[in-house]
């Protein structure tokens, strides 16, 4: 194991509140010690929405280390070298998804802001909990991909396909 490449994948989103913050704690789960998840957002909230630690804590993620925080930190000198950068802000609710310059493999994995829903407390953890599990189904086929035998321009084509469909299709 020692010998085998550690990605870090960092997840964008405006807020950094919801969406990045679960793809973060999502991908430190699922990537069993070979990925890395991270989280960062273009005008951080200051804090995770309560109801993504409510979501997390719900199904036994640690959540202690998760905080709101600017991209910026990601461009600092000393910050991890990212190999895979994720945007999953929503395009249809008018959102400015941060650029992010470097040679990482980037995708867009949009998905519906859940702290935006309006409604009943029932109507919004149900928001998040359609953000998780999409996140969920997206994150566990990225992380399925053969990175060690893929050539670039395919794996590209794998990572927007994960981002525009919600099948379990994408990744084959």
């Amino acid at each position: 194991m020692s010998d085998e490449k550690i990605y870090n994948v960092l997840f964008l989103c405006t807020g950094n509140s919801a969406r990045s913050i679960l793809g973060e704690a999502l991908v430190e789960k699922f990537g069993q010690g070979r990925f890395r998840g991270y989280s960062a957002g273009s005008h951080p909230k200051g804090s995770p929405h309560p109801y993504t630690i409510e979501l997390l804590e719900s199904f036994g993620y640690p959540v202690a280390k998760l905080r709101s925080k600017s991209w910026d930190e990601f461009a600092l000198t000393d910050a991890p070298k990212m190999d895979f950068i994720f945007t999953v802000c929503d395009d249809a609710a008018g959102e400015v998804c941060p650029a992010w310059p470097g040679q990482p493999m980037t995708a867009h994995w949009g998905l519906a802001d859940p702290a935006a829903v309006e409604g009943t407390e029932i109507e919004k953890r149900a928001a998040f909990r359609a953000a998780y599990a999409e996140l969920e189904g997206r994150v566990r086929l990225f992380l399925s991909l053969p990175l060690a035998s893929i050539d670039r321009m395919s794996l590209q084509t794998r990572l927007h396909a994960i981002g525009s469909s919600t099948s379990t299709t994408a990744a084959s």
